[in-house]
């Protein structure tokens, strides 16, 4: 390695390498032609333990690019399995070189992934790269997302490669580096059951375990804790995902992080008009992702996760399948419970009224009947400014709703101005609009210029500021003939 690269600060480690070889294959990243760093997370970056000026030299871009490999690094391809809408197929990185795991000076350990960099032997046909436009997608929503303070991989750079890769038309190439607690998936767990041997499934789980919850490591009965303790953190996750309106739109088991981090941002969109059976991604034709459907498909998924534990759980198949669908019961009070009380902080409810669930359902049920803006709404209340002109605040319906909101914030011990700072921390002033998400794609992709994404990430970086400067990103598309579609194709 030479000095410049070096002096980046790589620290990594392969723990994920030390797995049976069942889990993976080593595959160097396929070099390309003329990398270029187009977009560096400086203080990703700098969290990471990374020198951000020796990242922005051209041995950075040859790290982000595959073309270089940093000592201590051990690339490989990791398999997996998983459910595609519903159904069971092998899978793999087909196109994702994991690095290894970069160590942070407070100890820390994070994957790092090169997604686009070539073929894999689980490309399943794919050229193994990627995009510029569904890379600096991924780079948007994934850091407005963390910005929001929803458990995300994250996005440390995206380089172009110099190449054009071909999907409907030519489109110029580029590689994304995500960062990630692991990429560890239901879908690794489902190939270990249906491939692997059971010691084989053991060792998953106890690196997963390792990894994830180590104050379990030493339990009895450690493998129903880690079933317990993934379905905990999917309910807080997909209660999170409905609270700002988000739609992932491509819920297959093999994007179900065990971590309880988001992780694939395909045909992922924001709502903006509140309507339970929102579906932006174009092959999604039977709506199974939609908004309204994501709580449930996440216990569906859970479930497949619960039956590749089967073996752990107990020597007899029964009372396995018994303590299985006891966690599982368990995942409906948990994600209601969070719901309830997110919505009561977008609300500034304090306390505990015995009415208060059919009262936000009744704000809900208002709002999808007015066509009403779902992030606008919950900004208009936070800010106290209603336009009359609006078909929601200007109803009666609404207002019978007001006035008995008026009263149970009258009813609480705290102040209203208690309730106002709780609402502005709940309620994000600003989404990664999917039309302001276009536009930077647009001008960054067409024209090279990264001004306009640039403008927009910083008005993302602190969604809840509520600042003069965000004004212009709150405002919903006009009205449009054509829906907003999303596609697959990253």
């Amino acid at each position: 390695m030479n000095k410049n690269m070096s002096e980046a600060g790589w620290n990594f480690d392969n723990s994920y390498i030390r797995l049976p070889k069942t889990f993976f294959v080593s595959q160097r990243p396929n070099p390309v032609t003329s990398p270029k760093l187009k977009v560096l997370n400086k203080p990703l970056a700098k969290s990471l333990g990374l020198n951000v000026q020796a990242l922005e030299r051209a041995d950075g871009a040859a790290v982000f690019a595959g073309n270089e490999i940093p000592d201590g690094s051990s690339p490989l391809a990791q398999a997996y399995a998983g459910h595609q809408f519903g159904n069971f197929t092998m899978l793999g990185d087909g196109r994702a070189i994991l690095l290894g795991e970069q160590i942070t000076p407070s100890g820390e350990r994070f994957d790092i992934q090169l997604k686009g960099a070539g073929k894999t032997p689980f490309s399943r046909g794919g050229d193994g790269r990627a995009a510029l436009g569904p890379m600096l997608r991924e780079y948007i929503i994934s850091e407005a997302m963390h910005a929001l303070g929803i458990p995300t991989t994250r996005s440390l750079a995206v380089v172009t490669t110099g190449e054009e890769i071909i999907r409907e038309t030519k489109l110029p190439g580029a590689i994304l580096t995500r960062v990630a607690a692991s990429h560890l998936r239901v879908g690794t767990f489902e190939y270990a059951a249906q491939w692997g041997k059971e010691d084989e499934l053991q060792k998953l789980a106890d690196y997963a375990i390792n990894r994830h919850f180590p104050d379990i490591e030493t339990a009895e009965d450690k493998y129903l804790l880690l079933l317990y303790r993934v379905i905990e953190r999917q309910a807080e996750l997909i209660s999170k995902w409905q609270l700002v309106g988000f739609i992932h739109g491509v819920m297959n088991t093999d994007n179900m992080a065990i971590s309880g981090e988001t992780i694939d941002y395909g045909p992922c969109a924001f709502m903006d008009t509140y309507d339970p059976a929102t579906v932006f991604s174009s092959i999604d034709v039977q709506g199974r992702y939609a908004y309204g459907n994501q709580p449930g498909i996440g216990q569906w998924n859970l479930a497949r996760f619960a039956e590749t534990l089967l073996p752990l759980l107990h020597d007899e198949q029964d009372e396995a399948i018994k303590l299985a669908q006891e966690a599982l019961s368990d995942y409906a009070d948990k994600f209601d419970n969070h719901m309830q009380a997110g919505f009561k902080k977008k609300l500034g409810l304090f306390g505990e009224e015995e009415q208060d669930e059919a009262f936000i359902k009744e704000l809900l049920g208002l709002m999808e009947k007015h066509k009403a803006d779902f992030t606008n709404t919950f900004r208009a209340l936070a800010l106290e400014k209603l336009d009359a002109n609006a078909s929601l605040f200007s109803s009666a319906a609404f207002q019978g709703w007001y006035k008995k909101w008026q009263e149970r914030l009258d009813r609480q011990q705290k102040t209203k101005a208690d309730a106002q700072e709780l609402m502005k921390k709940s309620n994000p002033a600003v989404i990664p609009r999917n039309h302001r998400v276009e536009e930077a794609l647009e001008a960054a992709v067409e024209q090279d210029d990264y001004g306009v994404m640039e403008r927009l990430l910083k008005a993302l970086a602190n969604p809840y500021a509520y600042s003069l400067e965000q004004e212009e990103y709150a405002a919903p598309p006009k009205p449009s003939s054509y829906p907003y579609r999303t596609y697959c194709g990253t």
